[in-house]
């Protein structure tokens, strides 16, 4: 497969060959699904804490005589049956959320994302994408000129430099990562992603 590959003005400056197997593989959108519930469970954390009928500060006497009252039978104030209660299933903070996924899939889910990306023509291939100084009007300008200007854009490099990183923090609808460090959310949420050659060649190996 052939990506072409720009300039930072935009213009087609030469073209690379991708591999098929990671850019040319079929949709699969259960597997999509899979790999990119599990991610978000696996950065999840228990940040909820909820109080099971031992840790509610109430008395265990029972509250009205088993029988006789007319009522229903109540053992004590603290049941979940009750306002004020002990929940049955109570929230802890050391809960665990993650889902397993095995490096196989992992890797088929992310090449699965990229040729989708390629055939809805949302992946962009750059030549180099380097500034002089670390200032967010250059990155702007340098967007607009690349045809990114009213789009939410990912970029993928192979080592983020300091005046890179420091240019994009203030664009709202611009996100830099390390190639090894892109993620199934990320590709999925954004709808342009500008990946510079050096990144390409490190993703190829990292999915091969």
């Amino acid at each position: 497969m052939e990506l072409k590959v720009i300039d930072g003005k935009g213009l087609v400056s030469a073209s690379m060959s991708a591999s098929d197997e990671l850019f040319g593989r079929e949709y699969n959108e259960a597997l999509i699904h899979q790999v990119v519930i599990a991610y978000q469970a696996n950065a999840r954390f228990g940040n909820s804490k909820q109080k099971g009928r031992s840790e509610i500060a109430k008395s265990t006497r029972k509250p009205w005589a088993q029988k006789g009252t007319g009522r229903a039978r109540a053992g004590m104030a603290s049941s979940p049956l009750w306002r004020g209660g002990g929940k049955i299933f109570p929230n802890s903070p050391d809960e665990n959320f993650t889902q397993k996924v095995n490096r196989k899939m992992y890797r088929a889910g992310l090449a699965s994302i990229f040729s989708q990306l390629v055939r809805e023509d949302r992946l962009t291939v750059v030549d180099n994408l380097s500034l002089e100084a670390p200032k967010t009007k250059l990155l702007a300008q340098k967007m607009v000129d690349m045809g990114f200007d009213s789009s939410r854009v990912l970029i993928i490099v192979n080592d983020i430099d300091d005046n890179l990183y420091l240019s994009s923090r203030n664009l709202p609808n611009v996100l830099v990562l390390e190639a090894h460090l892109a993620d199934p959310v990320s590709l999925v949420r954004f709808p342009k992603v500008l990946v510079t050659l050096d990144a390409m060649r490190k993703i190829e190996e990292m999915l091969a």
